[in-house]
């Protein structure tokens, strides 16, 4: 079975069932395992993404290729048709992560590959996704297995939440300039881990929220989680622009140091198997007399 992933989170997950032998290219993005950055690259990022690139440049130039109904991504049809892939896994939930699922279809109509297209808006969706990733590609037990260790973790950190006496109010930052709220999974994953989610609800895509909003909820904790960023490129996203914004030097979090950036590129932006790393990882950031150790190391910083 020949097989092209088009996102680092099913990179990921085909991986961790196992089958990463059967990858014959992925994305410019996929990065883990290690073993998947020698194979061929079918797509690029039609941005530019130099370190001195602001997030606000970012934002702007993704807006107006979306007024120009424009794809952030190219995808190497040439590249791609030579490969003859059997399987390809991609998405619809959002163009700006990845190669749209019409372009995808568009290249490969009247091929045999078998396009599946995965949308996963929570937990339990991601879960699904494994398994039906499993299934598709006839390992259906290992997918059954994969997700009931990952299932076992969420459920330990749940319960040791439990055991908090209060929920502090917490912000995830999933873009910077402009603030973005966080969606789909990630305020599932602050109640689990013992939080209260603000500025985002769970289930719905990430939205822009004004900065007068985050000063109105007093966060207690802030984690700033800009999508598709390294841990250092959030550092310094961070600790360039948030304190210069209007009362951030009054908020219970900054008053408390409980301000931190995090790698979301690997963990919290990837709807895969490392989204339960990146529950621990926020449960020990939210609850660290509670959880301390239990999240990757290296994956987060303290912003001062």
């Amino acid at each position: 079975m020949r097989i092209v992933s088009l996102l680092p989170g099913t990179t990921e997950i085909v991986c961790a069932l196992g089958l990463g032998d059967h990858l014959v290219a992925v994305t410019h993005e996929c990065d883990y395992p290690p073993t998947v950055r020698g194979l061929p690259v079918v797509t690029r990022s039609m941005l530019d993404h130099h370190e001195e690139v602001s997030s606000a440049e970012i934002d702007a130039a993704i807006r107006e290729r979306a007024r120009n109904d424009l794809s952030i991504y190219q995808l190497d049809h040439e590249l791609l048709a030579s490969l003859q892939p059997d399987v390809i896994l991609t998405q619809a939930l959002c163009d700006v992560c990845a190669v749209p699922l019409k372009q995808v279809e568009m290249v490969v109509a009247g091929g045999s590959a078998q396009v599946l297209s995965f949308e996963p808006t929570s937990l339990d969706g991601i879960f699904g996704s494994i398994k039906a990733i499993g299934r598709a590609l006839g390992v259906a037990e290992r997918a059954e297995a994969l997700v009931n260790d990952l299932t076992m973790r969420v459920e330990r950190v749940r319960a040791q939440a439990l055991q908090v006496n209060y929920r502090p109010r917490v912000a995830c930052l999933e873009w910077i300039d402009p603030v973005f709220g966080p969606g789909h999974w990630m305020p599932e994953l602050i109640a689990i881990a013992g939080g209260q989610p603000l500025l985002g609800v769970a289930g719905e895509r990430s939205q822009r929220v004004t900065w007068p909003e985050v000063i109105a909820c007093a966060p207690e904790v802030i984690i700033a989680m800009p999508c598709g960023f390294s841990l250092e490129r959030a550092v310094a996203e961070a600790q360039s622009i948030l304190p210069q914004r209007a009362g951030w030097y009054a908020l219970p979090a900054v008053r408390t140091g409980r301000v931190f950036a995090v790698d979301g590129n690997a963990y919290f932006s990837r709807p895969g198997p490392r989204i339960v790393d990146s529950l621990e990882l926020l449960a020990e950031l939210i609850h660290p007399e509670l959880f301390a150790g239990w999240g990757p190391q290296g994956a987060s910083a303290v912003i001062g």
